[in-house]
């Protein structure tokens, strides 16, 4: 129940950002479409978005938090002790960060190319626009990678909250750039979105200062010094940074691939279905990985490792109980919901079908996306960052080779199911080696309620399946009426999905007083 308070914070300003980002993503469907001009500005914005995944959500998070909490916990408790350790990796960190941000502006050229494939035979004038916006989003590099130091400080001190709402930040600056700097035809608009990812990141960088201004934390730059410390933090970054981000590694091929063999709008239908996926990944996964690695490796800190394996059980079960609805309703209402969110203005009743495809497609996996965040922090808080990593690369080269036999045969839903069997074989790896090397036992409780939601997850598909029927008016028309459609859809489904979680007894009724709680309560099992 502590478990799902934490969640509940972190992920209801998560839900606000994810929310604002589909906004964010339908005017962007409306005013410059599924065409080159989009196709140029998701390429650009790839590189930020996947440095972010990596870094930020990644590396930095499962390398510094377990050093961090071990120095406050070395020290008897004493915060300062991880502030001087923060402030030594701030030192070192920021020189090497600038020196890479410089190359990768001097590289725009060639990383546009890696990124995007080359393209689908672009003109001169086409491909050097891409390079433009890659040059524009480029810092944002920096920006995030300042952010995640800060934001690993105040996770590690118990304020996820303020690192929680920094994305907000960066969706309303896009916004602002579609609403009110848009230019008048689509490759001006996406010249403004490029703008306002690093303004976003400026933005996201001041919110963090203030947080930790708030939090007592004064962080002084420092004359770089590479100690023991030091190098053990930059030892386990690099490996984190690929075992933590292989779904965005496996994301970078299929994008790269996409671009270089399909019709140009195929990066497009990618992207967009990719960011309603990205919308349970980022409330639940994101979320959850958030709070399970500084509280398993204070609970491991502390000697208690029976806490931290009944932690990551609860995670697993909290997990599941949200991502399993997801995926039905994904898999049976891709259609309705691409048409609620994006069909109107440059995007086309074409699009809404290639789209939903890809949305049903990325939704085979996206369990095991969220079960990597969730796994990862039992590596992690034990230091152990070279073992994910392995399995990250075998992930990879499993969506390289699906992707070179999909795409030829199924087009550009071929990327989508290559990145989901990649995911579902990562999951895999991590699981089996957690029980084997006796740091993970599924216990009774978690064993008896999986079977229970998923059979409540498929009564409430069923019901959907013959709902979608009847909102299908409702999710074309004006804003308001897509909203209303959608809202029934989604409310009708949560609902249902309730209702089916009791009659299975996959919770009970004292579970939810539990959760209401001010203090919790033991938990209680299901019959």
């Amino acid at each position: 129940m502590k478990l799902a308070r934490a969640l509940g914070s972190v992920g209801g300003l998560t839900l606000v950002s994810r929310v604002l980002a589909l906004g964010r993503d339908s005017l962007q469907a409306t005013f410059v479409g599924a065409s080159f001009a989009s196709d140029a500005f998701l390429v650009a914005f790839r590189l930020p978005n996947m440095f972010r995944a990596l870094f930020a959500e990644g590396a930095f998070n499962a390398a510094f938090i377990p050093m961090f909490n071990r120095k406050v916990g070395e020290a008897g408790g004493e915060v300062n002790a991880g502030l001087v350790f923060a402030e030594r990796a701030l030192a070192v960190l920021f020189p090497i960060l600038l020196v890479f941000t410089a190359a990768m502006l001097v590289a725009a050229w060639p990383v546009t190319w890696l990124l995007s494939g080359g393209f689908n035979d672009p003109t001169p004038s086409q491909f050097e626009y891409a390079v433009t916006l890659s040059r524009i989003t480029i810092p944002y590099l920096l920006l995030i990678s300042l952010v995640s130091l800060l934001g690993g400080i105040l996770n590690s001190l118990g304020r996820y909250w303020v690192n929680a709402a920094a994305p907000i930040l960066l969706n309303i600056s896009m916004i602002a750039a579609l609403w009110f700097f848009r230019g008048g035809n689509a490759y001006d608009t996406a010249m403004a979105q490029a703008v306002a990812v690093t303004v976003g990141g400026v933005l996201q960088l001041l919110w963090l200062m203030i947080g930790c201004r708030a939090a007592g934390v004064k962080l002084r730059l420092k004359m770089p010094k590479i100690d023991a410390d030091v190098k053990r933090l930059m030892k386990l970054i690099v490996p984190a940074a690929a075992g933590a981000g292989a779904t965005q590694i496996n994301l970078l091929v299929s994008t790269a691939m996409a671009g270089s063999l399909l019709p140009a709008g195929s990066i497009s239908y990618i992207y967009y279905a990719d960011r309603l996926n990205q919308l349970p990944l980022g409330l639940i996964g994101i979320g959850l990985a958030t709070i399970l690695l500084p509280t398993i490796s204070r609970q491991l800190g502390a000697g208690d490792d029976k806490g931290a394996m009944d932690t990551q059980n609860r995670g697993i079960e909290l997990a599941l109980f949200l991502t399993l609805p997801a995926t039905i309703a994904f898999l049976i209402c891709a259609e309705p919901i691409i048409r609620g969110i994006f069909q109107h203005g440059a995007f086309t009743p074409a699009d809404t079908q290639a789209t939903g495809m890809a949305l049903s497609m990325f939704a085979i996996g996206l369990p095991a996306y969220i079960l990597i965040k969730v796994l990862t922090p039992g590596f992690y808080a034990r230091e152990d960052t070279r073992t994910p990593v392995r399995f990250a690369m075998i992930s990879v080269a499993v969506n390289l080779v699906l992707n070179i036999a999909l795409i030829p045969t199924i087009g550009h839903i071929g990327p989508p199911l290559a990145t989901a069997i990649a995911a579902i074989v990562n999951v895999a790896l991590l699981y089996l080696t957690l029980r084997k090397r006796g740091h993970f036992e599924a216990d009774a409780r978690l064993k008896r309620r999986l079977p229970r939601l998923a059979i409540a997850a498929l009564l409430m598909g069923a019901a959907l399946f013959f709902a979608d029927r009847l909102l299908v008016d409702y999710t074309t028309g004006t804003l308001w009426m897509r909203a209303l459609g959608l809202s029934l859809l989604v409310g009708s489904g949560g609902a249902l999905y309730g209702i089916a979680c009791f009659a299975t007894r996959a919770f009970t009724p004292a579970d939810l007083k539990a959760l209401m709680r001010r203090k919790p309560a033991p938990p209680t099992e299901s019959n």
